[in-house]
């Protein structure tokens, strides 16, 4: 646990830059600038807001949405690059650390991707979404394992999930077995109407009472002249309103301050670290409430890369007679002298 006793957070709903490259990450500069007048010690943004969360996807069919698919692609945010550059001097600039959803491209697929950066602008954990939900899949590619991390920062341990993450028990588990204080979540915002806002809010409030951490969620925000801009059609507008729940939850499942649902803003909290440990002392679900002998998860966090190169070339035929000669020197169970036999002769 760390030493400090109280952190100032901050969620971000404001909306992004729909019109012009690079004005979102100018965005989210200003706003870090404006968080550190506040005082704000760390900040999360909204689920892939730079450039902007693909709300084309959702409202229009796959076969008319290549054109937007490709602005996604020109936009799309490359890591490290100079999006992320500029952002990460805005954080050692404010002393502040950063939760920032990004569209990461990498060569020719677009990722949901999740950055969190220290105070001192160095660049912790890069993520991608584990599964793209429904509409998603045609957008974004999929992530793995090595993104299910808990990282330690300027203001505690921090760990991040993005949208219906939080649906996958066995994800939020993996970051609950790592001892996080902070959990941002992240949500698009703007879609669906209340039942959106609803759930998430339950989501949310469940996560921080099962985890016995603080939650800071960020949900986007479109202003009616956006809407107007994405569709003309008057029934997916209607679509696109709704949706939003900013809010900052304590481990014992209460908001700190009054979630956001509409409107852009900031919404500024003091965390008490202490309520940590006095919601764990009575229930701590990876420690004194598991029962790891007859429940256990299993998590495979290693990179998934599409290649992998075995560079070292095979033994010659003297080599293999010599390693040979060398195994039979060593007790082995019958199994093992088989496998050594069978790589002898092969």
């Amino acid at each position: 646990m760390t030493g400090r006793r109280s952190v100032r957070v901050a969620a971000a709903q404001i909306t992004p830059v729909l019109d012009r490259p690079g004005g979102t990450v100018e965005k989210v500069v200003a706003t870090i600038a404006e968080a550190g007048r506040q005082g704000v010690e760390m900040i999360v943004f909204p689920e892939t807001f730079v450039p902007y969360y693909p709300y084309f996807s959702f409202i229009e069919p796959p076969v008319r949405t290549g054109a937007e698919h490709m602005r996604l692609y020109a936009e799309g945010v490359v890591v490290p690059g100079p999006q992320v550059d500029a952002v990460a001097a805005a954080a050692r600039q404010a002393g502040m650390v950063v939760v920032l959803g990004v569209n990461e491209r990498d060569h020719g697929t677009i990722y949901n991707a999740q950055l969190i950066i220290d105070a001192d602008g160095r660049l912790l954990l890069k993520r991608r979404k584990l599964t793209p939900s429904f509409h998603e899949r045609m957008v974004w590619g999929q992530g793995d394992g090595s993104g299910l991390k808990v990282v330690e920062t300027a203001v505690g341990r921090v760990g991040a999930l993005a949208c219906w993450e939080h649906y996958n028990p066995l994800a939020r588990y993996a970051l609950m077995s790592q001892h996080e204080e902070i959990h941002a979540a992240q949500f698009p915002g703007s879609m669906v109407g209340q039942v959106f806002a609803d759930q998430m809010e339950v989501t949310i409030r469940h996560h921080a009472l099962e985890s016995g951490c603080f939650v800071v969620n960020a949900t986007g925000w479109l202003s009616d002249e956006q809407i107007a801009a994405i569709t003309a059609d008057d029934k997916m507008r209607k679509v696109l309103r709704g949706g939003c729940c900013t809010a900052i939850v304590s481990p014992e499942g209460a908001h700190v301050v009054p979630p956001m649902r509409e409107g852009e803003g900031l919404l500024v909290a003091d965390l008490d670290l202490s309520l940590i440990v006095k919601r764990k002392r009575m229930l701590d679900s990876v420690g004194h409430y598991a029962r790891p002998e007859l429940l256990n998860l299993v998590v495979d966090d290693r990179p998934k890369p599409v290649v992998t190169r075995l560079s070292q070339s095979p033994p010659s035929a003297s080599e293999a007679r010599s390693h040979a000669d060398d195994d039979a020197c060593e007790p082995r169970t019958a199994d093992q002298r088989v496998a050594v036999v069978r790589r002898a002769a092969g």
